[in-house]
């Protein structure tokens, strides 16, 4: 196991949490469930049909005889989940429209997170992202203070500089790009696209820490310190403005080319003086086209190994799995979401 798991193992051996994991039934999902009951590391609540998920346990060899299985079909409080939905949706959705859409194990296994029967959530083997995130935006909700959900990537590899060897890269999933919010009435700024660039860096800064990296933040571009002109150049600039606005202590500088941000001898001239540039560990994109190309050349070509898309923003913990992931990476993901709680 990579070092950067032993300490979440750790911590969960000592705070026990339960996740809730909505396809039940997913070989994948039984094989990594099977492995964090036998360690003791996490509580587990499977949804789905309680027979055919015993029958595809069997069929793997995967032991899930600690978990508790939940079938939304026969669930003793699903009229009362139904009413809360119906309350949170605020007129939104009819009780038959939340009754229909609680028989999906999407949306049972994020409100039993909302509900408290568990305290994360672990989704997506073969549901979508959008189908995850939905009813997390819907339910569960945006913590105080964020104006979005965004997302992380943790990638981590043996060799290469020190400094380098774990590092945080956001958002590479969730927002397509940053734009303000505008108040239809007033025509006024109610959050302006620098101020979400910003929330995104302040929150990776987070995630990082969980992971031991001690977050020296760069907001990317194609500029340093002014030496382009257009594009996304006055957005990372005024993100970092924001993002020390809402933390302070924060070590976050730019907008920075990627190469001032990691080469000291590159940042000697092109913005010396800096905290972070040329020791940068924790990298902002200002759209997901360079977020998303970025991480996944750092992973085929850098030797990473990247775990994520990490959510961030919202009031608990749900995560998203790619539908190509394996038993390993869905193990690696649980102990990721259970530690946010």
């Amino acid at each position: 196991m990579a070092d950067m798991f032993a300490p979440l193992v750790a911590q969960l051996k000592a705070n026990p949490k339960t996740i809730v994991f909505t396809e039940g039934n997913d070989p994948r999902i039984l094989e990594a469930a099977s492995k964090l009951l036998a360690e003791g590391v996490l509580k587990v609540v499977m949804v789905g049909n309680e027979a055919e998920c015993k029958a595809a346990a069997a069929a793997g060899g995967f032991d899930i005889s600690a978990a508790e299985i939940i079938d939304p079909e026969n669930y003793a409080d699903f009229d009362e989940m139904v009413n809360t939905m119906v309350e949170l949706r605020k007129g939104k959705q009819t009780a038959e429209e939340c009754t229909a859409l609680l028989k999906k194990s999407n949306y049972f296994g994020t409100m039993l997170v909302k509900m408290g029967k568990a305290d994360c959530l672990l989704g997506g083997a073969t549901y979508s992202t959008a189908d995850t995130i939905r009813p997390a935006l819907q339910l569960v909700k945006t913590k105080k203070g964020a104006h979005l959900v965004s997302s992380c990537f943790i990638l981590d590899r043996e060799g290469g500089e020190e400094g380098l060897k774990r590092i945080a890269m956001g958002d590479c999933a969730v927002n397509i790009d940053y734009t303000d919010t505008i108040d239809k009435a007033t025509g006024e700024v109610k959050v302006s696209a620098a101020s979400k660039l910003a929330e995104v860096a302040v929150e990776t800064a987070k995630t990082a820490k969980l992971f031991g990296i001690d977050p020296k933040v760069a907001v990317l571009s194609f500029s340093t310190k002014g030496s382009g002109k257009g594009g996304t150049v006055a957005l990372s600039h005024d993100a970092v403005i924001k993002a020390q606005e809402m933390d302070p202590e924060l070590a976050v500088d730019g907008e920075l080319q990627f190469d001032a941000a990691v080469a000291p001898e590159v940042a000697q001239v092109k913005c010396k003086g800096s905290k972070v540039a040329g020791q940068a560990n924790t990298f902002i994109f200002p759209c997901i086209e360079a977020g998303n190309i970025g991480y996944k050349i750092a992973q085929r070509l850098g030797g990473y190994a990247a775990y994520g898309p990490i959510l961030q923003g919202l009031n608990a913990p749900i995560n998203d799995l790619s539908r190509g992931c394996n038993a390993d990476e869905v193990y690696k993901m649980s102990l990721i979401t259970a530690c946010q709680s």
